[in-house]
């Protein structure tokens, strides 16, 4: 291949199994507050929203009115519930360590993801996996969480690889969207959605071992 190319991670549902825990940690934080956030609401509703966009979002579902500072505090206390929770145990798939093995060896590998920059990094660390990605775009590096593009377009800037040469891999069907809007390939995976929700992506696949170097390959070069 004379042109690089990449693939790019989501992180909560594709390479860890973090999404019931994000969602712990929101009730942590919303049943003192007399709120009430539901897996099937989460996952239906909520799944690929930053923290911030997803308490404005509850907000506005729920007819609440929430200051600035209000929201502030929610951010700040789910952080810590998040973080207590993270310390009980490993989160990665199974599945993890052996995709980004396999495809890094082909490949330049990067994270777009909704979740903070510091909870990426010290899942991948406490990994020995961190210096195997070459970029990682967090929801605070950018201005608009997905659907937007603006994660999967600022992981390729920092790959240095073309979109229609990266593949994304997403859990999601707005983190498809995104990365469809940045002008990259799709795989979704049915962790989090079952396949027909995923229909949007170029292709499907069950695990990250479905994920090949001869499926990733099809898709950059297709264009």
């Amino acid at each position: 291949m004379s042109e690089p190319a990449a693939v790019v991670f989501d992180f909560d549902g594709v390479l860890a199994d973090t999404e019931g825990l994000h969602l712990a940690a929101f009730q942590d934080v919303f049943a003192p507050r007399g709120w009430t956030l539901d897996r099937d609401t989460y996952f239906d509703r909520y799944l690929g929203y930053d923290d911030r966009d997803l308490v404005r979002a509850f907000a506005r579902h729920a007819g609440l009115t929430l200051a600035a500072t209000d929201i502030n505090d929610v951010l700040s206390e789910k952080a810590r519930a998040y973080a207590h929770r993270l310390s009980t145990g490993a989160v990665l798939f199974p599945t993890a360590p052996g995709a980004i093995a396999r495809l890094g060896a082909r490949y330049r590998l990067g994270i777009a993801s909704g979740s903070l920059r510091d909870e990426i990094t010290a899942i991948l660390a406490g990994n020995a996996l961190l210096d195997a990605i070459a970029a990682i775009v967090g929801a605070d590096d950018v201005e608009r969480s997905k659907p937007a593009p603006d994660s999967y377009a600022a992981a390729v800037t920092k790959l240095g690889v073309a979109p229609a040469r990266a593949v994304a891999i997403e859990d999601s069907q707005w983190g498809l969207a995104s990365a469809r809007a940045a002008g990259l390939r799709t795989i979704g995976i049915t962790t989090s959605y079952p396949a027909h929700v995923l229909n949007g992506a170029d292709h499907v696949v069950h695990s990250l071992d479905d994920v090949t170097i001869d499926l990733v390959d099809s898709l950059v070069d297709m264009r």
